[in-house]
């Protein structure tokens, strides 16, 4: 998600949330890492719930909405609803955008949830933009407020894509792509909700947004600074192709500082590339020409969200990968190892977020406070084969690091920084893109995840 030198905003942020339980963790010591906080329930911890099918989208409420059959059925501005002023707040211009809406049936949560993402996978041609919503019921029996997960668009010529800040309610707030439950050692939980999708278009035009996949991960995962282990159970290596953030540090600075924060990108491009997708030479016309792998800086451009000030907004590397033809992506949490085997098994490799010390990842070579890496396989020994675009060049990408290790930095929600300070992991999570048609074995895979 960032550099791995510098701290992230993402996790400035969540350290508000972990401060609620980082009293209750105690001072830091050797002695407290070795255990989690509270026991590690059994079953899943995820629930994954997406809007997709022709019937998802005839089920919703709509306002100036209708479903679109096809490959990817789809949900199209149909007719105005009306007339939104909007005036963004990266650019300082307002105008006027015609719209409707679509509103979800409510979604309960098979696990009552602390976090919970949305994800959207669309197509805004020029002219256009979507806006994803999220409200909710808690565990108490009260409702959230309609809260904005993203104004979104493909390019950044109409509106600049942009997370909110500033969202909350007293229970609950919004990290900028991430709900969380201000305070879960109250036992508090959301238990329901409902994505409402605004289509906007310049007003007189024929175009439409077109959204193709909308719903969220919810999860309750335990505190804890370190995971049982898992029994290797896979021996396998994914083709995927070989990109470093770090040959593009001082291009475009304006996108996050450069190449030395594009680690969320720069795997974003290599699992787009490995499914055979990408921009082409006329998207990179505007790249310049001395550059070498321009489709790394398109990738920066069109993931950057101006409020985050930074390419690592989870759901919009997501929505970038899923502009591209028949290309679908999500933002999950995997559980295990073993989980992230049956996907490599399958042929699906996954972009995993973790945070960790220079000591704790032998051959890193480096700490980081946020960081994306692309898994694409397993060594004989369960070892981890991670492409890691924190490398000095494209030959070096290639890494394997300890399983033991490499399970516990990602699938962790709490850690020590350099400092003793008890700081949030991100507790699995992962970027999944795969193909609108997958085979049968891949759709087993997904289907086992609760992903459709």
């Amino acid at each position: 998600m960032n550099s791995p030198h510098r701290t992230s905003r993402r996790t400035v942020l969540a350290a508000a949330v972990a401060a609620a339980t980082a009293a209750a963790v105690g001072p830091a010591s050797p002695a407290a890492a070795s255990a989690p906080r509270r026991p590690v329930p059994q079953g899943r911890l995820v629930d994954n719930h997406f809007w997709t099918s022709y019937a998802d989208w005839l089920g919703g409420t709509a306002d100036g909405t209708r479903p679109v059959p096809g490959l990817r059925p789809g949900l199209a501005l149909s007719r105005p609803a009306g007339v939104r002023e909007y005036t963004d707040p990266h650019t300082g211009t307002t105008a006027n955008w015609e719209y409707a809406t679509w509103t979800s049936r409510e979604h309960r949560l098979a696990v009552p949830a602390t976090e919970a993402i949305a994800s959207w996978n669309a197509d805004t041609p020029a002219g256009t933009w979507i806006e994803i919503e999220l409200q909710g019921t808690y565990s108490d029996g009260t409702a959230t407020p309609w809260y904005v997960m993203g104004r979104w668009a493909a390019g950044d010529e109409d509106i600049r894509r942009t997370s909110v800040d500033d969202q909350s309610d007293g229970k609950s707030s919004i990290w900028t792509d991430t709900f969380a439950i201000d305070d879960p050692a109250t036992g508090l939980r959301l238990t329901a909700y409902r994505l409402r999708l605004t289509l906007l278009r310049k007003p007189g035009s024929g175009a439409t947004p077109t959204v193709w996949r909308a719903g969220a991960m919810g999860s309750d995962v335990p505190d804890r600074f370190e995971v049982p282990a898992s029994a290797p159970g896979l021996a396998k290596e994914l083709a995927v192709p070989r990109y470093s953030q770090n040959t593009h540090v001082g291009q475009y600075p304006e996108y996050d500082n450069g190449g030395e924060a594009w680690c969320s990108p720069t795997s974003s491009t290599m699992i787009i590339e490995y499914w055979g997708r990408g921009p082409t030479p006329e998207d990179l016309a505007w790249v310049n020409p001395e550059f070498d792998d321009p489709q790394v800086c398109h990738a920066a451009r069109f993931t950057y969200d101006y409020q985050y000030e930074g390419c690592g907004n989870w759901p919009f590397n997501a929505a970038y990968a899923a502009s591209y033809e028949n290309l679908q992506g999500v933002v999950t949490r995997l559980g295990s190892l073993t989980e992230l085997e049956s996907l490599i098994a399958a042929g699906i490799p996954a972009i995993t977020s973790q945070s960790f010390l220079k000591e704790e990842l032998t051959g890193a070579g480096y700490g980081t406070s946020g960081h994306l890496m692309t898994v694409i396989g397993f060594t004989a020994d369960g070892d981890v084969i991670a492409n890691d675009p924190a490398s000095p060049s494209n030959e070096a990408v290639r890494r394997v690091y300890k399983r033991r290790e490499w399970e516990n930095i990602w699938l962790r929600t709490k850690r020590y920084n350099s400092t003793g300070k008890v700081v949030s992991g991100t507790g699995g999570v992962c970027y999944l893109y795969w193909p609108a048609r997958p085979t049968p074995r891949q759709r087993r895979a997904l289907r086992a995840l609760g992903l459709r």
